[in-house]
């Protein structure tokens, strides 16, 4: 077997074979990243059905949301909006920072000119 041969064969192992995780396993973020940006899922960490079921699972949280702030009186007790499933190569999404109502009240005023 020539080297070409042996590295089309490695090529061609399915996305969740043991050769292709353990190679996946040392790429750096930043190949994880430029990998995620050029679109090659079959680089990923996780097989192409597992990246469909995320899909389906983030689905269903965000239903699961929607269907439970339709049916909610007040805002105050909607819980907070799904978090989407973490995808190989990508960082976890910052979480918004939420204002206190000291800090609203501060801007509330500084907006109407009441800051000095």
């Amino acid at each position: 077997m020539t080297w070409r041969q042996l590295r089309v064969l490695i090529q061609h192992l399915p996305p969740e074979s043991s050769t292709m995780t353990a190679l996946r396993n040392e790429l750096s973020d930043d190949e994880l990243t430029e990998q995620a940006e050029k679109g090659e899922p079959e680089k990923g960490r996780w097989s192409q059905l597992e990246q469909l079921t995320a899909s389906v699972l983030d689905a269903v949280r965000r239903l699961e949301y929607v269907t439970i702030c339709a049916n909610t009186e007040h805002k105050r007790d909607q819980p907070e909006p799904p978090v989407p499933a973490r995808r190989p190569g990508a960082k976890p999404r910052q979480s918004k920072l939420k204002m206190s109502e000291q800090t609203a009240e501060r801007l509330f005023q500084f907006i109407h000119g009441g800051a000095a």
